[in-house]
Order: structure tokens, then sequence, then C-alpha cells
């Protein structure tokens, strides 16, 4: 062998050496390239308890495209409000009931600190249809403006504490459907949050424009507030199966279900035959609140609260963001004839969360 040869094989193992490098180089650049792809593309999953009437809003691809550009795949069970508190929330990022109260309840339970993320609100309404809203004025339980109204509440319980019937209503006589006792269908105030709150707002009513706080006032007014949901039998456990009933027609004339039910279902350009907006003239703000068990859980909370893009979204569920109200009057622009764009009924305050599970134990005979 000579030199050459020798020369020969060094500049061969170079190649060899060389291509290898070559091949390591691009194999890197690719998952290289792969790790970058997959960081910006790559979702923290978390997983929530919700209230079913923000099904919909997690459900609905925009959003879903919206938190994964943030990083998060969010997966939801759905329960009743007041239920989740006797929920094993293990394994679990957050909990978002429909109202403060439930939420500090489950807040003390699993000791997750405050302030908890409230991102967005819904007050409370009654539907009803057209005939029905137009009795209603008529004798003088509440007031009209085309397809909205304000209910007197006063005036309702004052109706209901003496077993007013629909027949007992002038003009009534006109409408063979209206016929029985005249109540609010609600949702059960010892499992839905709805229900509750129903009973926070009246109970305010008949305790003079206070708030029930003692064991007297509770007892004054456990007779009307027994009477208010005693009178409807069965009861839906969510807001969701009522307002579903009431859109096919079926129950009750007059539902409480959440303004953001009514105002999701217009948005998405549905109509409901001779639908009438009544807004109690004292109701109480579902404050959608998030409990987070998680650190997950906490940013989630605070990102729909924050991000443009989601309070956008949320509008278009009917939900009213937090701060200004800019996204839910864009949102309801066209559907002013339904909706209020600003409220201009009285807010009352909501009794404690202990006072409230008793009043709807006692409300229910339990």
């Amino acid at each position: 062998m000579g030199s050459g040869s020798t020369l020969t094989d060094v500049r061969r193992i170079a190649g060899i050496v060389l291509a290898v490098l070559l091949i390591g180089g691009v194999v890197a650049a690719v998952v290289a390239g792969r790790e970058t792809e997959d960081k910006g593309t790559a979702t923290k999953t978390v997983r929530g308890v919700i209230g079913s009437e923000k099904a919909e809003f997690f459900a609905d691809p925009e959003v879903v495209k919206a938190l994964a550009a943030e990083g998060y795949t969010v997966k939801t069970e759905t329960s009743g409000s007041w239920a989740m508190e006797g929920l094993d929330l293990k394994g679990y990022d957050f909990a978002f009931p429909s109202s403060k109260a439930p939420a500090d309840e489950l807040a003390a339970k699993y000791d997750v600190r405050e302030p908890l993320p409230r991102p967005f609100y819904s007050p409370l309404v009654v539907v009803t249809h057209k005939r029905a809203a137009k009795v209603l004025q008529l004798n003088g339980l509440a007031s009209l403006d085309q397809s909205r109204g304000v209910l007197d509440m006063a005036a309702y319980l004052k109706a209901a504490e003496g077993e007013r019937t629909w027949q007992d209503l002038k003009g009534a006589e006109k409408h063979g459907e209206l016929s029985g006792l005249l109540y609010i269908s609600s949702t059960d105030p010892t499992t839905s949050n709805s229900g509750a709150l129903y009973l926070a707002a009246a109970s305010n009513v008949a305790n003079k424009g206070r708030v029930v706080a003692s064991e007297k006032e509770l007892t004054d007014t456990a007779p009307l507030m027994h009477d208010l949901i005693s009178v409807q039998g069965a009861q839906q456990t969510s807001t969701d199966a009522a307002f579903r009933d009431f859109v096919s027609g079926v129950g009750n004339p007059l539902v409480l279900v959440y303004e953001s039910q009514v105002a999701s279902l217009l948005a998405q350009g549905q109509s409901v035959d001779d639908l009438v907006v009544l807004y109690p003239d004292t109701t109480v703000h579902s404050d959608h609140t998030v409990v987070p068990v998680t650190d997950e859980g906490r940013a989630l909370g605070e990102l729909l609260g924050a991000d443009p893009e989601l309070r956008k979204l949320a509008a278009k569920h009917g939900f009213r963001p937090q701060g200004a109200a800019t996204e839910f009057t864009a949102a309801t622009a066209k559907h002013t004839t339904y909706l209020m764009q600003k409220l201009t009924v009285r807010q009352a305050p909501v009794p404690t969360s202990e006072v409230l599970h008793e009043m709807a134990r006692r409300a229910r005979g339990q």
C-alpha cells in the first residue's frame, strides 16, 4: 500500500464523518423545528365543573380556538351550582358556579385564596309571551316597552301571597292558556343557583328592601318563600332545561331564566313567538365566579375576564363582561326591543350562603 491509498482512506473516512455530521445536523434541525412547533401549538389541559348555562360558551368552536391560542384546552362537566358543594373536586382545576355565594362555599371548603376571578355576570329575568305580559300590565303588575318590560315585584308578591289566579286578572278571560295560579316557574333553590337567587330577590322585597340576615327575618319571610316554591310542584334542576321548555312552548306562562340565555338565543338569529322579557324591578346579578383549585385554574379564570377576544365571545353568548359594557352593547345592538343594554332596575344584595341555604330549605319544606 502506498501513501496515495492512505490518503484515499483518510478522505473516505472524512467524507463519512462529514456525512454523519450533516445528517445529524439535519436531524437536529428537524427535532428543533418540531420542538419549536410543539411549543407554539401545545396547550395545557384544564378540567372544570361548570353551571349548565355556560356549556354552550365552552363548546363554541370560536371559544375553543381563542383558548387554544392562549395555550389552553378546557374540558368541562356540568352541575347545578349549589350541588357543586357536594362534589369531590380532586383532579379538577376549577369549579365555575353561577354566583358568588356557592363559589364562596367552595373556596372555603378547598382553602382557595381570595379574590376569586369573576369574568362575567347576568341578571335574572322573567320570560313570557305578549298576551300574558299585557294582562300583567293591565293589572298593574308590569310595565311594557315593546317586547321588554319591568315586573313590579312588590305587586307580584302580593298577588302570590293572596293566591291570585290568572282568572282573577282583568283581560285574562280572552286567553284560554292563562289559567290556574299566578306564579313564576323557577329552578330548585336547594341545588340551582337561579332558584336560590330568586328567593334572594323576593325575600329582599318582602323584608322591606333589606337583605335577610337574622333568624327573625328568615322566619318572617319563610311563609311567602314557601308559597313561591310549593305552588310549582316538581322543579327543574337547571335553567338550561327550564329555558328549553319555554322555547318549545311547554309549561308555565312565566319562567325565571338568565338574561344571558335570551341574549344568546337572539344572537344566534333564533326567535320565540311573541317573546317578552321582563326585568324584575328588584333583581340580583348572577356573578359567574371561578373557584380555582389549581394555579392553572386561576390563570384560566383571570384570562376569561381579561382577554379581549374571550370577553367579546362571552358577550356573544349573552354574558355581561365585568367592567366596561362595550362588548355587551355591541353584541346586543340589534336586540334592544327585548334587552336592556343599561340596567335600570335595582340590584339587591344577596344573603350569605348560610342564610340562603336555610331559606331554600324552608322554602322547599325541608
